[in-house]
């Protein structure tokens, strides 16, 4: 998984005004949890909505006024209107802790049903799994060169490494349907087969010269 680098500074009060006075002075409340004491922190918005605002998933290296630990975004509250970033809760990752975060799917290959004219339908554009910080891919990656019209990929289907996915292993994650275009073809094609059938099976007219 991608590492990024996200200084922050202690905050004297964590109370409603104390919050109030921290965004408008330009920063974004946040809490580090789980290795049994909670640190109140507060970092940049600048720097916290380059790391949010990403199709990545990173493991986040904080330091914190000389405290340093790996952590992971585990929730965060955005504004109803503006969609400001309003808090976020960073889980501390241990080595020897599973954890359970979403990482992102890429879909790789030109699936060969598309390009006999089928339509590619992307179920999932995340995925959750479960496992130890080290064994955490950056991404989901899906091959998806051989996928026909009317066929799917399953997270049965794919490489799992030493993750656990946390959803059915019946899901289907892509497929690709029928479109407009490519049924039409088919029943062109269908058309032209039964056509040479009839002419295959229709003796030629014999002439004779008097």
């Amino acid at each position: 998984m991608k590492k990024v680098q996200l200084s922050g500074s202690l905050r004297a009060s964590v109370g409603k005004k104390g919050t109030k006075a921290t965004r408008d002075a330009g920063l974004v409340p946040c809490v580090l949890y789980g290795s049994g004491e909670q640190t109140h922190f507060a970092v940049k918005a600048n720097d916290i909505e380059k790391i949010v605002f990403s199709p990545n998933v990173y493991q986040v290296e904080l330091e914190i006024e000389g405290k340093k630990a790996v952590g992971i975004i585990q929730e965060l509250q955005q504004h109803p209107v503006k969609d400001t970033i309003q808090h976020v809760d960073f889980l501390e990752l241990n080595d020897k802790k599973e954890v359970k975060v979403g990482l992102p799917v890429r879909l790789e290959g030109n699936a060969r049903g598309v390009m006999n004219g089928g339509r590619l339908l992307q179920i999932f554009r995340r995925l959750n799994v479960q496992g130890l910080p080290q064994d955490l891919p950056e991404e989901i990656v899906v091959d998806i060169t051989d996928l026909r019209i009317g066929k799917s990929i399953r997270i049965s289907d794919i490489s799992k490494g030493k993750i656990n996915f946390l959803h059915s292993m019946n899901s289907v994650i892509c497929s690709v349907a029928r479109s407009r275009v490519s049924i039409e073809e088919e029943e062109e094609a269908e058309a032209a087969a039964e056509a040479a059938e009839e002419a295959a099976a229709t003796p030629a007219e014999e002439t004779s010269a008097e």
